[in-house]
């Protein structure tokens, strides 16, 4: 096992500072010049670790959409990059990428007296019928948003609170997995992978390879991300992990199910899931619970299907054995 470097501190995973390049970038200098680490270049079995969504906005205790859970899924997550550094060959994360007016935020939505809904609201056919809600604009695109979101059978539409907003403290990745990536960059000589997602106002994008919904009013508002899944899928074998395990990860994983098996179902086996290095969205408190509320449900249910897929569901702990 590698050892890990002596700056790395698990119980900071919690904290937001800025990154200690100076510090992590001499460290990983002194551990590539001892030559017992080959760059990834060198790698026979070229594996990519690909965290989704590991920003501050839902790994920090604080942050409006905190998972529970995610720090100690950050702490799993950083360790195991650094036991396994020899044979990560590609370090990649998605970064959520949003601004105030979007669909799924208070100020697209105001209710019958003129407020901005609260966040965990969610919005209906039935409720943009009966005008207990109308969109600040586009009101048309809208309401075909909603019915499709309905017919599809996807996740309801939800008002989620202000999150991971483009130039703010909570769009960046978490400052102890920063670091791992960059010691990563330096000691193999691999460039660290940045995919954004989540940029359209009249979509949310939960995966990171595709938008909820592609098209309104016979206009594009999004499509399958091929270049970065084929990044991926070139690797012998991805690890995935991140936030959060009922929502972006089990979307992106959804969406890489459906592509491999159109290309090659066999080609499953290649993806890997750190289950302990991820967590549910808690269901909203909403009695009674509608069943497509129950997201801790929803993640464990589909987990068992991809697994009988062929995608490997395993922990931080096991071996990584090529």
């Amino acid at each position: 096992m590698i050892p890990r470097p002596t700056f790395y501190d698990p119980d900071r995973a919690a904290d937001v500072y800025i990154e200690r390049a100076d510090l992590v970038a001499s460290a990983a200098t002194a551990a590539r010049r001892t030559g017992k680490i080959p760059a990834a270049a060198k790698d026979a079995v070229r594996v990519a670790a690909f965290g989704i969504d590991c920003q501050i906005g839902f790994a920090t205790p604080g942050a409006s959409l905190f998972v529970p859970g995610a720090v100690e899924d950050t702490q799993r997550a950083t360790g195991w990059i650094y036991d396994n550094l020899d044979k990560i060959t590609l370090l990649a994360f998605s970064l959520d990428t949003h601004r105030v007016f979007q669909i799924f935020h208070p100020a697209w939505w105001l209710d019958e007296h003129g407020r901005h809904p609260e966040p965990f609201t969610t919005i209906t056919v039935k409720d943009l019928r009966d005008g207990k809600y109308r969109p600040v604009a586009h009101p048309q695109e809208c309401l075909e948003y909603v019915k499709r979101l309905e017919k599809d059978g996807k996740y309801m539409l939800t008002v989620w609170p202000y999150h991971t907003l483009l130039g703010g403290v909570s769009h960046a990745l978490v400052p102890s997995l920063m670091e791992a990536a960059m010691y990563h960059a330096i000691v193999r000589s691999a460039q660290t992978h940045f995919e954004t997602k989540g940029t359209h106002a009249m979509t949310e994008n939960y995966s990171v390879l595709s938008p909820e919904v592609r098209e309104l009013g016979g206009k594009s508002v999004g499509t399958f991300n091929a270049a970065f899944f084929k990044m991926l899928m070139e690797y012998d074998r991805v690890y995935v992990f991140g936030q959060a395990k009922s929502h972006c990860v089990l979307s992106t994983l959804r969406d890489m199910q459906e592509h491999v098996a159109a290309i090659d179902p066999v080609m499953m086996q290649k993806i890997w899931v750190l289950e302990d290095a991820m967590s549910p969205v808690p269901p909203p408190p909403v009695r009674p619970l509608p069943p497509a509320l129950d997201f801790p449900r929803i993640a464990d249910e589909a987990f068992r299907e991809l697994e009988k897929a062929g995608m490997r569901i395993v922990k931080t702990t096991d071996p990584v054995n090529l």
